[in-house]
């Protein structure tokens, strides 16, 4: 039987994290999807990406609370919410800890999110298009399949 890495079991954990991480996720939860116990878990997987199971959930809730910031108009208060934090004001410490400025002055510091064109126009023109009618009408009023013979 061939062995299966670790990293491939942490990595369920991991991929959990970036999926659901606005859900109250455990470390407990994490090492259940590794198929771990909590301690050998915690121990593999900060031994594997460098940082322990709990700072990579709050990194990845921190990254997206600042893509909200950057792409929306959503009160500081609804973001924190959103990216599955509890509180207000640990979430702006923990922001201006890991970004240098409180969610409220980041925020300041970007371009308004109504500048930014998440999708250039022209693929949103492109994409909406309706499609092509795929039959051709014929002198008699007929529409027939493009290609068929009769």
């Amino acid at each position: 039987m061939v062995q299966v890495p670790a990293a491939r079991y942490l990595q369920r954990a991991k991929d959990l994290v970036d999926s659901r991480y606005a859900e109250p996720i455990t470390v407990d939860d994490l090492a259940a999807a590794a198929g771990l116990s909590r301690a050998h878990f915690s121990r593999m997987f900060t031994r594997t990406f460098g940082e322990p199971p709990r700072a990579y959930l709050q990194t990845r809730r921190l990254e997206r609370a600042a893509s909200l910031l950057r792409y929306t108009d959503r009160s500081v208060a609804d973001i924190c919410v959103m990216v599955g934090l509890q509180s207000v004001g640990s979430f702006t410490t923990s922001f201006a800890h890991v970004y240098g400025l409180p969610p409220a002055a980041y925020r300041e510091s970007m371009p308004p999110a109504v500048t930014h064109a998440r999708v250039p126009s022209c693929i949103l023109a492109r994409d909406t298009r309706p499609l092509p009618d795929s039959r051709v009408k014929t002198a008699h009023g007929k529409k027939t399949t493009l290609g068929a013979k009769p």
